[in-house]
Formats: structure tokens, C-alpha cells, sequence
């Protein structure tokens, strides 16, 4: 067995920790042995573990709570629970929530080592794949795209799909989501990859330049124009025009790009002759275009034209439990730019996950690099973070009180306190997406405690 692979044991029994050193010292591996559930965290923070042996009784954590944590956070890990006879109920509810496999106390040596070997091997085959997923993720170039939740999954899906194909695609989202970076993996996983990819904001130009931008212009087409310009989709040829902020394109304009997708062709400002050319057109927008099209201030055939393949990107609201993973990605950006290690505190983190972004994404890595720059001890406090992330520590002001004052029912105070109590942590599991143990450590109470006064919501 390769002495690479570390395992890490959890229990307080130093008589079952020695047994299980001695053997597993044996047969190659590393042996790590902690006796609680934080220590075991410490070991994991650090790094290349490969198994972890822990019996369920270890506490402080409770068994379940700590095995679905590991889950959550550390998915390629085998867990192996070890339990007593009387335990093994237990040990198969275990399994339910995340453990690999259960051994009953005293177990055969034998038996264990196999069990070992066979986590081993189902790790492996989970790293394969994962691997596998990261490569393709590369060589799509997803790489600046960061997200877990279903939603993003589902984009990451269509552009796989979309990609070979040289349909036009509409992408919508609010400011900050991402846009462009959509636009530019679907140009980076499609045969024009070797091609230019071409942006334009079309907001930021007048209708007049806008023409000459988008479609070129020759000599002495108008005033100033000396020689003869190459329009952006002549440098596009062959590769990607995206057209940012197309809501902003004028009727006139609007027409032209019609003709575009429709002929295949352009005409320069001031020419006669038709140019031929080879672009794959992808707009995208933070606007609703029907309610344009219904003002008359976008035409229709031109947004069916556009949105062939229809890619909508969801607000950062909507998927706070991406949130950690973004934290982490514009920290290291951060970090390597400027040479420095700075980490982020936990309530920290719990405050920026719980507040709404109404910027998204962008509005997220610019708050990191400001929090970056201005925080002591290279760790970003609370105190670091925007006035608006700032009064989300503890989550205050943003649940609703319910009705005025005078159309309020009279109740006991004990009722309306409770039921004012319930609002709020109802409110706190919704901004961490229902997950109790994140609500539980933001409320500062245990998840026993929100059971409690909260149920199974």
C-alpha cells in the first residue's frame, strides 16, 4: 500500500486508537489520531487526508451533525464509522447521511483492512471523475465561472450543448452576474475558439458611432473619416461578436443587425458593395426586451432572431450558497495579486452570504478586494465588509414585522414573541438556503435549540 495515503482516526478510546495505529502502520499508511470532531477538522483544514475511521460517539459534534458537515464540505471523503454492537441502528442511520461504510466494535482486523481498501478505491474512482469534470471544465474554459447551486449546473450543461452549434444566443441577467463570461465560454468550447472573440458594449456608444463600430466605414463616408475602418464584426470574422447591453441599440440600428442575421453580410458606412461575413452573434442584456418590444422601442423579429438559444442567469440572491465558493476564489485572485494570505472570519462570511448583493457577482469580488485592502492581520472582519453587508452580522432589519400596528390582533406576549421568533429563523434558513446548521451558527443557538422552537421546516 502506497505510504501516501493518510488516515485519520477519531475516538477516545486510547486503547482502540493504539490497536488501530499499530495496524494500519503495518499495512503503509499514515496514521493521524485526534479525539474529537474539532481536532479532526484542524487535521482536514490542512489537507491531504485520504480516509477518516471515527467512532460515532466522539463528540463534541454530534455524530450525525459532524458526518453530514463532512458531506457537505469534504464529498470525496470515505468515512468509516465505528460503533458497538448495540450501536449498529445507529451506524446505518450514519450511512444515510454521508459514511462510506460501519465496523462493529471489536472488529476483526482483516474485515477492517478490506473495508479500508475498498473506501480507498471508491475515493479514487470519485477523484477520477472529478478530474475528469475539472479537465473538460478547463478545456471549456469555466474555469472564471463559479458556482455549485442547480441553476448555475444547468447553464454550465447548456453551454456544452450550445457550444458546437453556431445558433444565436440571448443571454439575461441582472448587472454583475456573469454575463460576459458566459459569452466568452461558449466562444472558448466552440470550433471558433481559434477565432476572435469581440465585445462591444453597445450602451456606451451613440447611434452615429455605434454604425461605424459595428459595421465599419470608408474613405470619406463622413467628416474626419481620412482611411478606411474595419467595422467589429470584420475583426469578429470567423469567431464571436458579443453585444452587450443590446437593449440599448437603436430602432435604425436594430434593423441593420437584422439584415446581419439574416444575410450574413454588411455594408460599411458610406459603401455600395455588400462584405460577406462569418460571426457567430451572442447578445446579452439586463433588460426585459418583451416589455421594449410592446413600448415599440425593440423589434420583435429581431429578438426572435437573437434569442434562439435563451440563457438566463440568476441573481446572486438566488443562489447565496455560492456564495463561500466565490469568497474563496476572489481571495486567492486577491492574494496572488497582491502577495498577501488573507483569510476571511467567520461571521464575516456569514454576514456577506446572508445579504442580498443587489450588484451580484461583481459587486461581491469588488467588496473582497476593498475588505482585502483594508483589513488588519490579514483577516476580514465584519468591520471590513460594505455598511449594508456590515448590518447583516446577526441579520437584523430586513424581516418584516407584519401588519401596522393597528390592524395587528391582540395576543399574550408570550404568543407574539414566539411567533416573531419563528419569522426570523425562518427568514435566517431561507438565506442560507434551508441549511440548519449554517442557521443554527448564524442565530448562535444549536441545531437541537432550532429544532425546538422551529420544528422540521
Amino acid at each position: 500500500m502506497s505510504t501516501s495515503r493518510r488516515i485519520v482516526i477519531v475516538d477516545n478510546d486510547l486503547g482502540v486508537v493504539e490497536v488501530l495505529r499499530s495496524l494500519l502502520k503495518l499495512d503503509g499508511y499514515r496514521v493521524k489520531a485526534v479525539r474529537n470532531t474539532d481536532a479532526a477538522l484542524d487535521s482536514l483544514a490542512k489537507g491531504n487526508v485520504h480516509l477518516m475511521l471515527m467512532d460515532l460517539d466522539t463528540g463534541p459534534a454530534d455524530g450525525m451533525t459532524f458526518l453530514k458537515r463532512l458531506r457537505d464540505d469534504y464529498s470525496h471523503l470515505p468515512v468509516i464509522v465505528m460503533t458497538q454492537y448495540t450501536g449498529i441502528t445507529r451506524a446505518v442511520q450514519a450511512m444515510k447521511f454521508g459514511a462510506f461504510e460501519y465496523v462493529c466494535k471489536p472488529f476483526k482486523s482483516d474485515e477492517l483492512r478490506l473495508m479500508i481498501q475498498r473506501a480507498l478505491a471508491f475515493s479514487d474512482t470519485l477523484s477520477e471523475n472529478a478530474n475528469l469534470k475539472q479537465q473538460l471544465r478547463a478545456k471549456y474554459n469555466f474555469t472564471n465561472m463559479i458556482g455549485n447551486c442547480e441553476a448555475i449546473q444547468k447553464v454550465y450543461d447548456v453551454i456544452e450543448k450550445i457550444a458546437p452549434t453556431d445558433s444565436s444566443v440571448l443571454i439575461l441577467g441582472e448587472s454583475g452576474t456573469g454575463k460576459e463570461l458566459v459569452a466568452k465560454a461558449i466562444h472558448w468550447a466552440s470550433s471558433r475558439a481559434e477565432k476572435p472573440f469581440v465585445a462591444v458594449n453597445c450602451a456606451s456608444l451613440p447611434e452615429t458611432l455605434l454604425e461605424s463600430e459595428l459595421f465599419g466605414y470608408v474613405k470619406g463616408a463622413f467628416t474626419g473619416a481620412n482611411k478606411s475602418k474595419k467595422g467589429l464584426f470584420e475583426s469578429a470574422d470567423g469567431g464571436t461578436l458579443l453585444l452587450d447591453e443590446v437593449g440599448s441599440v437603436p430602432l435604425n440600428t436594430q434593423m441593420s443587425l437584422l439584415r446581419v442575421l439574416q444575410e450574413r453580410e454588411i455594408r460599411p458606412v458610406g459603401a455600395t458593395a455588400m462584405i460577406p461575413v462569418d460571426v457567430r452573434i451572442i447578445a446579452a442584456t439586463n433588460e426585459k426586451l418583451e416589455e421594449k418590444i410592446r413600448a415599440g422601442a425593440f423589434r420583435e423579429d429581431l429578438f426572435y432572431r437573437l434569442s434562439v438559444i435563451p440563457i438566463i442567469l440568476p441573481p446572486l440572491r438566488e443562489r447565496s450558497a455560492d456564495i463561500p465558493l466565490l469568497i474563496q476564489h476572489f481571495l486567492r485572485a486577491f492574494n496572488a495579486r497582491e502577495g498577501r494570505d488573507v483569510k476571511i472570519a467567520r461571521k464575516a462570511e456569514l454576514a456577506m452570504r446572508a445579504y442580498s448583493w443587489p450588484g451580484n457577482v461583481r459587486q461581491l469580488e469588488n467588496a473582497i478586494y476593498r475588505a482585502g485592502a483594508l483589513c488588519e492581520n490579514d483577516t476580514i472582519a465584519v468591520a471590513e465588509l460594505p455598511d449594508e453587508a456590515q448590518r447583516m452580522n446577526g441579520f437584523p432589519g430586513e424581516q418584516s414585522y407584519g401588519a401596522p400596528r393597528s390592524e395587528m390582533p391582540v395576543t399574550s406576549l408570550k404568543s407574539y414573541v414566539r411567533e416573531k421568533e419563528r419569522e426570523y429563523i425562518a427568514y435566517v434558513l431561507d438565506r442560507m438556503d434551508g441549511n440548519k446548521e449554517l442557521a443554527a451558527e448564524a442565530l448562535g443557538i444549536s441545531v437541537a435549540t432550532l429544532y425546538r422552537k422551529y420544528g422540521d421546516a
